[in-house]
């Protein structure tokens, strides 16, 4: 027998994404732990999963990055939320099937790129409401721009309708069996092809449109909720901030 989809028993998990590092941000100190604004870049994501409903965050971090994460993270700031570490894995997949050993015993995972510090309580607890009805979710926006389709020689093949378009964020969210069943099918894929070359794999949404196509659940996220990749992206962060103050 299903739960009642909006029963409080429910235990959430957050997967936050934090292994990343300075190549494309040309810095010697990976992105997350870069300064935005008087914070580090990880610290406001890990904040706003810690001020809304999940009952748990799980880390994934680089094992190198260990030791400098607790103490210039974890000790320097307080935190209501049990936190826990996994390690990193050599592809981004590998990272997300790591943190989803330490959540298990869930009924539902968030799954978030530390690298977007605007996350909102409010799209969090969207997220977790429609996850409990749909079981996948993903958090997106509807493209402003119109969208090209172009071949390997960089030539225009076609113009997707732009209504039909959206530019896909996290956190994505799902019920954990579900999510983990997708990750073990798509391993196994992988452990029994071995000449298929490096695996893209970009975001979460995508193990369960390859694997066992269960339709997701756009949700309405925020222009704001960038990705800091480059020196750029951290100039338009502190404007966001000051907006935000």
């Amino acid at each position: 027998m299903e739960k009642d989809i909006n029963t409080q028993d429910d235990k959430v998990s957050a997967i936050i994404l934090a292994g990343g590092s300075g190549k494309r941000m040309q810095s010697e100190i990976p992105k997350q732990y870069m300064l935005l604004g008087d914070y580090p870049v990880l610290y406001y994501s890990l904040k706003a999963f810690d001020n809304s409903s999940v009952d748990e965050i799980i880390l994934v971090i680089n094992e190198s990055d260990r030791e400098y994460l607790k103490e210039k993270l974890l000790k320097a700031y307080t935190f209501k939320k049990p936190v826990r570490l996994a390690a990193g894995g050599e592809e981004r997949y590998l990272s997300v099937f790591n943190g989803l050993q330490k959540c298990k015993e869930s009924d539902y995972v968030l799954i978030h790129d530390g690298a977007r510090p605007f996350i909102s309580v409010e799209i969090i607890e969207e997220t977790i409401k429609n996850t409990k009805e749909y079981k996948a979710c993903a958090v997106g926006v509807p493209v402003k721009d119109t969208i090209k389709i172009v071949d390997t020689n960089g030539t225009i093949k076609e113009t997707p309708d732009r209504s039909k378009v959206w530019a896909i964020q996290t956190p994505q969210a799902f019920q954990t069996s579900l999510i983990i069943h997708a990750y073990e099918l798509l391993l196994a894929d992988l452990n029994q092809n071995t000449e298929g070359g490096p695996l893209t794999v970009t975001d979460d949404a995508m193990v369960l449109e390859c694997t066992i196509n269960y339709p997701i659940k756009i949700i309405m996220g925020s222009y704001s909720n960038i990705k800091i990749t480059t020196p750029e992206d951290i100039r338009v962060g502190e404007a966001l901030l000051k907006g935000i103050k």
